[in-house]
């Protein structure tokens, strides 16, 4: 039997030094040591010696059983390290890292807000495109080439008659086109001018509004501001109406709303005035309606427009426009 035990020790250890995966160790393990391996086989045998033979072989065999669980292990040592990638350890029992989820940027979800309060309102979502013709950008809306009040936006132009639009009205000038009376739209989109600095950027977003039917008046448009002014902010927040100017509305006024820092008492946001414009509106223009062929003496409307950063900033209280196009994460996370 002894000789038996360390043919198997032999035979059991050559054959684990050959094996070159962890199956082929497994199955060694499980072939000499296993429940019906071969050296336990030769285990239970050991009760059919005499009592002196028996202890001597008892001793050898546990030995062997010994030396063969430590070459197992080693063996499964060796081939662990060969298939791990050169200089990279990877501690499976380590939680799994979770990525991050996005936000809404503060942009997107103003803009959102904006259009919901409008939309329950009855107003219609309408697009246009943002390279636009010098006709629908300036002409339709009362603005003549060389007239003074082009001046009041800086424009990109991309040819002679071809701009980067400077406000989203072109899109009120394309539905009236498309659409008789009742018109009620608003058009949110970004628009470019030359401009860069603390309070504006060369792109930016704005959102604008068209209401068109019989019997509209300022009264219908003041009503409407008002009802925007105390959804977007707090019903608490006071808005005034000034006479403004604007080619494509008459009467025009700008709308400032209490400021929402000071609360009306005077600071560096509103200059110590108590007040901040949010947007621009006004009695469409008859020569609009003209130009797409609307009966003036039917018809009446209103137009206003906001910008989107103006909105954002004043709602949360940011000084810099800029930090909405720095694309900081950790500014971006706050909203």
């Amino acid at each position: 039997m002894e000789k038996s035990l360390e043919q198997i020790q032999y035979q059991a250890l050559e054959e684990l030094e050959k094996a070159s995966d962890v199956e082929s160790i497994r199955a060694l393990t499980t072939r000499y040591l296993g429940r019906k391996g071969e050296l336990t086989k030769l285990l239970r045998e050991i009760s059919g010696l005499l009592p002196d033979e028996r202890a001597s072989f008892g001793k050898k065999a546990n030995a062997a059983k010994r030396i063969l669980d430590h070459a197992v292990n080693e063996a499964l040592t060796r081939v662990q390290s060969a298939a791990a990638p050169t200089g990279e350890w990877i501690d499976v029992s380590l939680p799994g890292r979770h990525s991050g989820v996005g936000v809404l940027h503060p942009i997107t979800q103003i803009t959102q807000q904006i259009c919901d309060i409008f939309q329950k309102m009855g107003f219609d979502i309408a697009e246009g495109p943002e390279v636009e013709s010098d006709y629908y950008n300036f002409e339709a809306l009362n603005i003549p080439k060389n007239h003074p009040a082009r001046d009041m936006q800086d424009t990109f132009y991309v040819s002679e008659n071809v701009v980067l639009r400077t406000h989203t009205s072109p899109v009120q000038i394309r539905t009236m086109e498309r659409q008789s009376p009742p018109v009620r739209i608003i058009a949110p989109g970004k628009v470019f001018r030359c401009d860069s600095d603390l309070t504006h950027t060369p792109m930016f977003h704005q959102v604008e509004g068209l209401l068109v039917d019989e019997n509209i008046s300022f009264g219908d448009l003041k009503g409407m501001l008002t009802a925007f002014v105390h959804q977007m902010f707090d019903e608490g927040t006071s808005l005034r109406f000034r006479p403004s100017f604007f080619p494509f509305t008459e009467p025009s006024a700008e709308v400032d709303i209490l400021c929402v820092i000071c609360r009306g008492k005077g600071c560096r946001v509103c200059s110590q005035t108590g007040w901040l414009e949010v947007l621009g509106s006004g009695m469409v223009h008859p020569a609009l309606f003209e130009k797409v062929g609307y009966d003036s003496e039917r018809y009446t409307g209103f137009a206003f427009g906001m910008g989107v950063e103006r909105i954002a900033m004043l709602k949360y209280g940011i000084d810099d426009i800029r930090k909405f196009f720095e694309n900081d994460a950790r500014f971006l996370m706050r909203f």
